[in-house]
């Protein structure tokens, strides 16, 4: 459902090798499904082989074999290069610090190179990644294990709300497969195996246990409607993004998407079962669609329960009906409580958010509702949830606004831009965009790619945390900006006086 959430529960960093530094942060992310469990068609080839192969039997001193299940799955497993082509534009906007007697040649572009991981999920040659792996790539090549030729590959279809993306791989096959499993079967303690290229090191194989199912993490409006996390402590860092976490079945259960860098062995992957809705729609479309109702949601607790006169705690609750959405046309309001989608009864917002996104634009959904303590039905056609990825996150300062008056232009923090400016995952904020020549910013030392990290003492997290931030500061008052400037990786205050 659509909704801004606050970003940032942890400090996160996606785990992709990139250029110089070896990573890059997932701020922004993705509006996610989780919907269907229906078996991925393009795996049955995977699954014979997998039925085929033995399973991993347990040791003497009581643990699985976890060299045959290395064996099984490592031929599956992808190391993913990518180039980008960086363009004298690109330049221009983010490294106008560079020597002023260096001249970029915009005939002859610079490359940043990437890198990831990815597993086969068929034998003709289709493979599942994250999106931040291939996000941007013009190329795109991928290693077997214990081969060094390079083989080219494509993306077939991308979707940022989940970070996955589908890739094939050009070359003779068959390739080795493994097949999707079912992440709702998962349980805590479980053992877990992550195999990926983590820091450059192809092939890499970890062990470890669930540590936790369904955690969302509030990476970003865009994906936080959709985050329902894998947690494990198979050793995960930057380079197995895009690698397989199977179980010992041989099984993909999930894919590896995150860290938490200010732990250890803490590491996220997103669930095979979201994948499995994803993947026929990335095959056919290259994207995917999703119903939307327009509303904000929350789960029912006590206190709703009681004051609502709900019979129990299931369901979920509608905290906002956004404008002019089918939500609002259909006639839901504020204080509503979903019960059940088509009949079938909704548990929690998880559940209600995986139906309608499993429905097309268009369709016709029954809401059964708790109004007033008493139940309705609302029908509702729903339109196409919006792309967040594709709007416009700049801020469009008017002439007569603070920010303008300041000579600031700011932007969200988005993945890519930390990836290119090789931002710390520490380092929360908005990046300047746009210094006006001779404002008050440019006088006082503010360049284009300065991530203004606090404002006084308001911490940054968005444009609309800087627009609240400057919006009621008097004329003359000296404000201290908490900066970041990536060049010289260095923060310091830069104060300014408003005009």
């Amino acid at each position: 459902m659509s909704g801004a959430a606050h970003k940032r529960l942890l400090s996160l960093s996606v785990v992709a090798i990139t250029s110089a530094a070896v990573g890059f942060v997932l701020s922004s992310g993705l509006d996610m499904t989780r919907p269907s469990h229906a078996a991925h068609p393009a795996a049955s080839a995977a699954t014979a082989l997998a039925a085929a192969a033995p399973t991993p039997a347990a040791t003497g001193l009581g643990y699985p074999d976890f060299a045959t299940l290395a064996e099984k799955v490592t031929p599956a497993v992808l190391y993913v290069e990518t180039e980008e082509k960086i363009t004298g534009e690109k330049m221009r906007k983010f490294h106008e610090e560079i020597d002023p007697f260096f001249f970029f040649n915009p005939n002859r572009p610079k490359k940043e190179m990437g890198a990831g991981s990815g597993v086969f999920i068929s034998t003709d040659g289709l493979a599942l990644t994250n999106n931040h792996v291939v996000d941007g790539a013009d190329v795109i090549r991928v290693r077997l294990a214990n081969s060094q030729d390079a083989i080219p590959a494509k993306v077939v279809g991308r979707d940022p709300a989940t970070d996955l993306a589908v890739i094939r791989v050009d070359g003779k096959g068959p390739f080795t497969a493994l097949p999707l499993g079912d992440s709702d079967a998962l349980r805590v303690g479980e053992w877990v195996m992550a195999v990926g290229s983590p820091l450059g090191f192809s092939h890499t194989v970890t062990v470890g246990v669930v540590s936790a199912k369904n955690r969302s993490l509030g990476l970003s409006d865009a994906t936080s409607s959709f985050e329902n996390f894998i947690q494990t402590d198979a050793a995960i860092n930057r380079g197995n993004s895009g690698g397989p976490l199977v179980n010992l079945r041989g099984e993909i259960i999930g894919i590896n998407t995150l860290i938490n860098a200010a732990g250890q062995n803490i590491g996220f992957a997103v669930p095979s079962n979201t994948a499995k809705a994803v993947i026929p729609q990335l095959k056919e479309k290259g994207k995917v669609v999703r119903g939307y109702l327009g509303v904000k949601i929350q789960n029912v607790d006590q206190k709703k329960q009681e004051a609502f006169g709900l019979p129990t705690a299931q369901g979920a609750f509608v905290s906002e009906v956004s404008k002019d959405t089918p939500a609002a046309k259909a006639g839901l309001k504020e204080g509503d409580t979903v019960v059940a989608v088509n009949g079938t009864p909704v548990k929690d917002t998880r559940q209600l958010i995986d139906r309608v996104s499993a429905m097309l634009p268009g369709q016709k959904v029954d809401l059964d509702v708790i109004r007033d303590g008493k139940h309705r039905t609302i029908t509702v056609t729903l339109s196409e949830r919006p792309d967040s990825s594709s709007e416009d996150q700049s801020s469009t300062a008017r002439d007569d606004s603070p920010q303008s008056k300041l000579g600031l232009q700011v932007e969200e923090l988005s993945a890519r831009t930390r990836r290119q400016l090789e931002i710390p995952t520490d380092v929360e904020g908005v990046i300047v965009s746009d210094v006006t020549t001779l404002s008050p910013a440019d006088e006082q030392g503010f360049r284009q790619g300065d991530v203004v990290m606090r404002v006084n003492s308001a911490e940054i997290s968005s444009v609309q945390d800087f627009r609240k931030a400057i919006s009621g500061l008097r004329s003359g008052a000296l404000v201290k900006f908490y900066v970041y400037r990536p060049q010289a990786d260095q923060k310091s205050f830069i104060i300014v006086r408003m005009p």
